[in-house]
């Protein structure tokens, strides 16, 4: 985040609601949106890289 953000309050300083710069917000929601997609997908199963690389025409050669 750029800069602090800033509160507007009520008559008893009560934090009411937040401002923030648009780029700090938009970086939020695209935060939000990337952790959204982690929990949807937080249960599909994994694809090994060797076989990525094999569907993508690519090998993957280890070297020792």
């Amino acid at each position: 985040m750029s800069e602090q953000p800033q509160y507007i309050t009520d008559s008893n300083g009560q934090k009411l609601s937040v401002i923030l710069p648009m780029s700090d917000y938009l970086e939020l929601i695209e935060d939000l949106e990337d952790l959204a997609t982690i929990a949807e997908r937080k249960d599909e199963g994994t694809i090994p890289l060797e076989d990525v690389l094999k569907e993508g025409g690519l090998n993957l050669e280890v070297q020792s």
